[in-house]
């Protein structure tokens, strides 16, 4: 039986979100002032005053959850948590991959911030708002709703972004295509079928200029082979060269994050704990919906680091 720590993506933010941590501890109050002065942003004051709609910005969320994660990480390591010595394996949903990453010490803090600010504005000018959408198919099999996706490419780009499990599957691409691949699923039998209030349509071909602006930055900055392996989003499985590494998250950006199949390789290699490491408890809840076996457990206040210390090392 082991453990992997998974981090977060985007749609966990909240206004607030960290300032306990910068309150009870030196090293969490660090990493915020790091991403402050990586992005030359007092990103920290947009985290815990808001106002909502200037954190919820992909270019701000992103570094933003990444900080969020790496402050509980610093407070375990500070507690006496080894990541190498504990956990098995890290994962991450979307641009939780690149927490996870820092996590594992393929990049550093600063590294990992600046990365994620490239990519969410190369994300948000990729497609003008408007010609992109993205939706979630409620209760339909992975084979249905690729069926939908091919049947809507008449009106344009569509296809599944994240396979998040517990028959939730999301889909992206083109506003025209995305709208009938969606009225696609409800005729064939979706529970629902529900439009995301998204700036852009991640995940999808349409993402392709933000794919070569990743390519470009990933090859600039420095990098090292993960401390742990790291649960690849596009492959499900795992994965520990940093230039292989490197090349799937440009993948990732127009590739599907293949979350279910990712918790089911965990089901299957004996990972029997997912400490959600970050903001939020999506993640956590999403293991429980995908693999009964797989106990998810989330890390983001004083009080659950205090508990996972205790079991991590008791």
């Amino acid at each position: 039986m082991s453990i992997a720590f998974t981090f977060p993506g985007q749609g966990s933010q909240a206004v607030g979100m960290g300032k306990d941590l910068a309150e009870a501890f030196p090293q969490a109050r660090a990493v915020f002032e790091e991403v402050d002065e990586a992005l030359g942003q007092k990103l920290s004051d947009i985290m815990w005053n808001g106002p909502e709609d200037q954190l919820t910005l992909t270019a701000n969320a992103q570094p933003a959850l990444m900080a969020v994660s790496m402050a509980v990480m610093r407070v375990l390591e500070a507690g006496g948590l080894k990541l190498a010595d504990k956990v098995a394996y890290v994962a991450g949903h979307s641009l939780g991959e690149y927490s996870a990453l820092c996590a594992a010490e393929t990049f550093t803090i600063a590294d990992t911030a600046r990365l994620l600010r490239i990519r969410g504005d190369a994300m948000q000018s990729a497609v003008a708002v408007g010609e992109g959408a993205m939706a979630a198919i409620i209760g339909l099999e992975q084979v249905d709703v690729d069926a939908v996706c091919t049947e809507a490419r008449d009106a344009g780009v569509c296809q599944i972004a994240n396979d998040n499990g517990g028959g939730q599957l999301v889909i992206s691409g083109s506003r025209a295509a995305v709208e009938k691949a969606a009225a696609l699923a409800t005729e064939k039998g979706a529970k629902r079928a529900i439009m995301l209030p998204v700036s852009a349509p991640f995940h999808s071909a349409l993402m392709a200029p933000a794919g070569n602006a990743m390519q470009h930055a990933l090859a600039q900055v420095a990098k090292r082979d993960p401390v742990v392996p790291v649960i690849a989003n596009v492959r499900a499985a795992p994965v520990r060269d940093a230039d292989e590494i490197a090349q799937l998250l440009v993948t990732q950006v127009t590739g599907q994050v293949r979350w279910r199949e990712t918790v089911e390789w965990f089901a299957a290699n004996d990972v029997t704990t997912l400490y959600e490491i970050g903001a939020g408890k999506v993640l956590t809840g999403l293991a429980r919906r995908i693999d009964k076996t797989v106990t998810g457990i989330a890390v983001n206040t004083p009080a659950d680091i205090d508990a996972a210390l205790k079991t991590l090392l008791g």
